[in-house]
């Protein structure tokens, strides 16, 4: 691989670090002001019913919450016509759910995380089970996913009880969805980073269009270096 960044000395490397460290943690200084302005943002109202079908039957978007007070849906594309189907859901949606951390630990902050496709749920069962994923995932019966945001690729709605009444509080689409994956997060701190076409890397770096590499967990064909 050509144009390599320079070999140095540990000193000076550790001095490299620490101008960038400035920088990272500006960035995050950056992150925890947007989402104090993200808690502060209006609130919907959901006026209109839903109907899902779930493990257990029919559901309404207030069942969804499970109890809790907050309700996180993200819409997976599993259904007829999909790439994958009916083996598996897209290859996008299938990376973002290998990446979801024990729901445990979103409970504990009364918040209730669900995936929601227009697979059937015995579809969706056997996904699950292949994948080895857990988290909740309900069917879709009528018009959630256009009426927030959601008629195509990916997109995840954020909604809070407040008494009796639901309301949309926010709306994360497109790139949006890399905060709430790790993958990103480590390929970013690597040297190659993602290696994607779009990333100013020195030249001769390798990089391959983005979306293209991704696959499902279980048909990566792994070859060696």
């Amino acid at each position: 691989m050509k144009n390599t960044p320079p070999i140095v000395s540990p000193e000076e490397w550790e001095a490299a670090r620490q101008l960038l460290l400035v920088k990272e943690k500006a960035l995050t200084r950056a992150r925890d002001t947007l989402a104090a302005e993200r808690r502060r943002m209006p609130w919907l109202a959901v006026e209109k019913q839903y109907g899902f079908d779930g493990p257990d039957g029919q559901a309404s978007l207030r069942d969804l919450f499970d109890g809790r007070r907050q309700l996180i849906v993200y819409r997976a594309f599993f259904e007829p016509g999909v790439h994958g189907w009916p083996d598996h859901a897209c290859p996008g949606c299938s990376l973002v759910a290998d990446q979801v951390a024990h729901v445990a630990h979103l409970n504990a902050r009364d918040t209730t995380l669900v995936f929601a496709s227009r697979a059937p749920q015995t579809d969706i069962g056997r996904l699950k089970a292949r994948m080895g994923w857990e988290m909740p995932w309900y069917t879709i019966t009528d018009d959630f996913d256009t009426d927030f945001g959601v008629n195509e690729w990916h997109g995840t709605n954020a909604f809070i009880r407040h008494g009796e009444s639901v309301f949309r509080t926010y709306f994360i689409n497109s790139r949006g969805v890399e905060a709430m994956g790790s993958t990103w997060s480590y390929l970013d701190m690597t040297a190659l980073g993602r290696q994607e076409e779009w990333e100013d890397s020195p030249a001769g770096y390798p990089q391959t269009p983005p979306y293209a590499w991704w696959n499902w967990h279980d048909e990566y064909v792994l070859t060696a270096p």
